[in-house]
This record gives structure tokens, C-alpha cells and sequence, in this order.
């Protein structure tokens, strides 16, 4: 009798064990192909070699162009994550094009489709309507939307998002916290309620480091940037705290620094003072790192 009590003790912790391992957080890392100029084999054969798991892009408008991404993405084994937004002259033709644009994105099952939603200048039910497109589309297609955290969108800035999160408990965001530092010109340590509710809600994670006087920094390696560093990194924790706390399975990170232009350039030659590939690496080396499963 006590050699089968003990039996099922051993058995109990054997299958307690499994479901811990099973129900651990998996984080999965994307690549932007923002300012790539590499065809779509030779930047997926970079971002496996780097360690990533996929990329995160726009869809190809051209036919011939999107085969080559899906080509490239499968002979490289790597996930897709979309992004995906409107555009017209008015507010019927925004919302028509982004419609069309998001489920167009659907159709393709990416892991999950990244939006830039709305208009900071339209109105709370103007991006609202917006919202429940891409409500409907996730239901329908079973593929995540979530909407991102940035300057010209409905949620560009920290105490209007708070607003929006209030009043639709559906919406989920992917969060680049960065255009808010440089919104409201702080590290936004006046705004932590808003931003608690901000983490609570994100279930993607854009990888930038902002500073008050702009979306990116020029290279987050630098010592001069170690407090705002740590103070994404600060964000960012909780965020995978609480996607451990919650049972979650999966958690998506793209590292999104871009390239000159938005990357920050000497004057005259328009020289990037840093090299995008590099920095998007050191991210991604830093992450993994830090967040070990």
C-alpha cells in the first residue's frame, strides 16, 4: 500500500512538473524589415542567422513581391506578424481602406496583425468604429489584432489611450511605449496610471527605446542612455511578469529601430551615426537575455 501511495505521489509531481513546463511563457522574437533593401531570401537568411523567429512587415502590395516573402519565409522556417492601416482623404474612405487592408492581412494567418489605427484628430467613435472593425476581423479569422501605441493614431498619447482601454475592455495594444516619451516629452513618470493600464492591456511589444525628444535613440549600447534603457526595460518586465502571472503562452517582440531618417544622421552627408542592423541585434541579444526561458 505505501509502495503505491508512493506511486502516485511520484506521478502526481511528474505530471505537476509537465504542466508547469507546458504552460511556461514562450517569447518570440520578429525582425522589421523597415529599411531593408536586401531581397526578401537574403534578409530572412540574416534574420535567422541572428536568432529571430520571424519577421514583422507590411504586406507586399505586389503580387510577385509577396510570393518571395512567403517563399523566403518558409525556407527559413520563420513566423510572420503584419502590419496593417488605412488611408484616405476622408474619414468613409479611411475606414473602407482599412477594412479591406486588414482583412486582406487576415487572410494571410499571420501570428498575429499589428494595426495602425485611426487618426489622433478623428473622434472617440470615429476610432472607436475602427477598433470594432478589427474586433470583428480577429473573431472572425482567428488571427490576434492588436493596435499600436503611436504619434498620429487614436492612441498617440498615454492619458487619451487610457480613456480608449477605459471604455473598450477588448482592446489589446501593441506597445511602443517610445512615441510616448517623446509625446509628452518624459519618461513619463507623471503618467504612470495610464501606462499601468497601458501594460496591463499589451500583448505585443515593439522594442524601441524612445527619449523625450524623440522616438529613438541612436544607439541604446551607448552609456549616456542607461536610464531611459532601464526605464523601457522597467516596462517591458512587467509586461512579461504579467504575462507569466496570467498563464499566457506566447508573448511577440519586434525590435523596431529604423533606419536613417528615423535613426539619426550627421549633417551634410546624412550618414547614420549608428547601423540599423546592428542595434536591432543588440536588442534582440539583450531581450533574450534578460527574459532566459
Amino acid at each position: 500500500m505505501k509502495r503505491f501511495l508512493l506511486l502516485i505521489l511520484l506521478l502526481a509531481n511528474f505530471f505537476t512538473v509537465l504542466a508547469q513546463k507546458q504552460e511556461k511563457l514562450h517569447i518570440k522574437y520578429y525582425c522589421t524589415n523597415w529599411g531593408n533593401a536586401d531581397s526578401w531570401d537574403r534578409f530572412c537568411e540574416r534574420v535567422k542567422k541572428a536568432g529571430y523567429h520571424g519577421v514583422e512587415a507590411w504586406l507586399p502590395g505586389d503580387l510577385k513581391e509577396r510570393k518571395e516573402m512567403i517563399d523566403a519565409l518558409q525556407k527559413y522556417g520563420l513566423s510572420l506578424g503584419l502590419l496593417s492601416g488605412g488611408s484616405g482623404a476622408s474619414y468613409e474612405q479611411y475606414r473602407e481602406s482599412f477594412k479591406r487592408n486588414l482583412e486582406e492581412a487576415a487572410g494571410m494567418k499571420p501570428d498575429y496583425i499589428n494595426c495602425h489605427t485611426g487618426k489622433e484628430y478623428y473622434s472617440f467613435e470615429q476610432n472607436k468604429q475602427l477598433i470594432d472593425i478589427g474586433q470583428v476581423v480577429m473573431e472572425k479569422q482567428h488571427v490576434p489584432v492588436y493596435h499600436e501605441t503611436h504619434r498620429g493614431r487614436f492612441s498617440f498619447a498615454a492619458h487619451l489611450t487610457k480613456d480608449y482601454l477605459a471604455k473598450i475592455p477588448s482592446l489589446r495594444l501593441a506597445l511602443d511605449i517610445s512615441h510616448w516619451c517623446n509625446v509628452h516629452e518624459s519618461l513619463l513618470g507623471d503618467q504612470q496610471e495610464a501606462v499601468a493600464l497601458a501594460l496591463a492591456r499589451t500583448e505585443h511589444i515593439h522594442a524601441r527605446i524612445g527619449h523625450p525628444e524623440g522616438p529613438q535613440v541612436n544607439d541604446p549600447a551607448a552609456p549616456e542612455w542607461k536610464n531611459t534603457v532601464d526605464q523601457h526595460l522597467a516596462w517591458w518586465d512587467e509586461i512579461v511578469k504579467q504575462h507569466k502571472q496570467n498563464g499566457a503562452k506566447v508573448l511577440t517582440i519586434t525590435t523596431e529601430f529604423g533606419p536613417a531618417g528615423y535613426l539619426p544622421t550627421l549633417p551634410f552627408t546624412q550618414q547614420p551615426v549608428a547601423d540599423q542592423w546592428s542595434v536591432n541585434v543588440y536588442m534582440l541579444n539583450l531581450l533574450k537575455d534578460r527574459y532566459k526561458e
